[in-house]
């Protein structure tokens, strides 16, 4: 067997990881907004202030709509509903947060930086453009092409 085939036997059965591997990127991605969507919530008020300060229009109102898009992106990850759909509004979040909180602070995630919100946009990216995966509600609902 030469170099070629064996690398095509690994690629094939590589394949078989595919949906255990998006189910736990869902997963990881869900938790990593939990936090911040819950902090957002339990003191509203304060988000709205702050996001003033930061020179976001309409703060309260953008306060309301990133922390009702971090939990609904924390349900239908868990539940790998609407995958393709909820990774887009999640994406302009981690945009914004970029733009007003991080991008002043360099690259490193030590320095707060921009590099986490970095990494949940590709993984976001993957999610749009390979779905949810075996192991979803999206699968259930709409087919293996879903």
């Amino acid at each position: 067997m030469n170099l070629k085939q064996l690398y095509l036997k690994y690629a094939h059965l590589s394949e078989y990881g595919r949906s255990i591997s998006l189910l736990l990127a869902r997963l990881g991605v869900a938790y990593g907004f939990f936090g911040p969507a819950m902090m957002k919530w339990s003191d509203i008020s304060s988000v709205a202030d702050w996001f003033g300060t930061l020179g976001i229009p309409f703060p309260t109102l953008n306060a309301y709509m990133a922390a009702s898009t971090e939990i609904t992106g924390v349900v239908l990850l868990t539940l790998g509903f609407l995958v393709r759909l909820i990774s887009i509004p999640l994406i302009v979040v981690m945009l914004v947060a970029i733009f007003t909180v991080h991008i002043h602070n360099g690259f490193s995630c030590g320095n707060n930086g921009f590099e986490i919100p970095v990494y949940y946009i590709l993984f976001l990216l993957i999610f749009i453009t390979s779905g949810a995966g075996r192991f979803s509600l999206d699968r259930i609902v709409f087919g293996d092409k879903s």
